[in-house]
């Protein structure tokens, strides 16, 4: 008997199938996944790369420089030296302490308080009083600040409004604009930015369940025991928020100085807006108000990175 042959035939011919493609490489792969969301964003990076981060990358250039407006044929590499001037200039030191100042009276307290404050009382008054109050507070944001300036300066002149209320309640009056020029202009920027604290602060509050501060009531926690402990802790990310985005505002305030007090008598309120105006554009030196320019630029970029981290690390 013999073994019968194995079948050869047609139906057990392996044939050959279609080639196995490969999966386009990682990077390839993330590429495509980019270029949809990177192409609508071209049009605004553009516009950014030519109006901002250009002049951003001139000014660097400039403040290392002695470029000048006038008597100067061809400007020069000078290094750090505009720096080391700042540094060693005594009207520089005064206007950053100045800065300081005006930046903490009047956003850090004034602005952030009273726009709180706001924000709190008028979550209890009536319709009309919240609509007078509000209509009133933001008539005062939206005001141009030349506008707001010649008002304050009005207002704060010796012949002004505050010295003629205070001779009718036999009190004592003063030239503000000249014995407290910095406080004066600090007002004046309390009482024009705190508009955009009290609508910040107005929508913080108005999403707080009311459950909670109900619940404190009853528990028998005064106005003050509420909001500190659950009032404030629970809108701090918009405290931090706010905070930010006036100390930026306040700290590039330039027109409504100028117009109350163009920095003086003496110096006595001008901040490194105005410095750096008067260095750049009366005294002709571009390279060195330039570099105060990016000095401002800097503490402005410090405070933004402090505020960030605040807000990243909270829980």
């Amino acid at each position: 008997m013999t073994a019968a042959a194995p079948h050869t035939g047609p139906d057990l011919v392996k044939t050959p199938g279609p080639p196995a493609v490969s999966p386009p490489p990682a990077g390839r792969r993330t590429l495509r996944r980019f270029l949809p969301r990177f192409l609508p964003l071209t049009p605004a990076l553009a516009l950014l790369l030519v109006f901002l981060a250009g002049p951003i990358a001139y000014c660097v250039l400039i403040a290392f420089t002695d470029l000048q407006l006038t008597g100067q044929a061809q400007e020069s590499f000078v290094g750090l030296d505009n720096f080391r001037r700042a540094f060693g200039d005594d009207a520089f030191l005064n206007a950053v302490w100045l800065t300081l100042v005006f930046t903490v009276v009047s956003a850090l307290v004034g602005q952030n308080t009273l726009g709180l404050a706001l924000a709190a009382l008028m979550q209890r008054a009536s319709k009309p009083v919240r609509t007078l109050t509000g209509g009133v507070v933001v008539t005062a944001w939206v005001l141009p600040e030349v506008v707001a300036g010649f008002l304050l300066y009005a207002f704060f002149r010796r012949e002004g409004t505050l010295n003629a209320v205070l001779e009718l309640l036999h009190l004592p009056s003063q030239n503000w604009l000249f014995t407290l020029p910095i406080l004066a202009v600090s007002f004046a920027n309390v009482w024009r930015g705190t508009a955009f604290s009290m609508l910040v602060y107005s929508a913080a509050l108005n999403e707080i369940p009311k459950e909670i501060t109900e619940a404190a009531e009853v528990d028998g926690a005064s106005g003050w025991r509420r909001m500190w402990h659950v009032t404030l802790p629970m809108i701090r990310r918009s405290i931090g928020t706010t905070l930010m985005l006036n100390t930026l505002q306040t700290l590039s305030v330039f027109g409504l100085i100028w117009v109350m007090t163009r920095g003086g008598p003496g110096g006595k309120s001008q901040t490194l807006p105005l410095f750096m105006y008067e260095q750049a554009f009366q005294n002709s030196l571009i390279g060195y108000g330039t570099a105060v320019a990016l000095l401002l630029l800097l503490v402005g970029s410090l405070f933004s990175l402090l505020y960030l981290r605040l807000l990243r690390t909270e829980v």
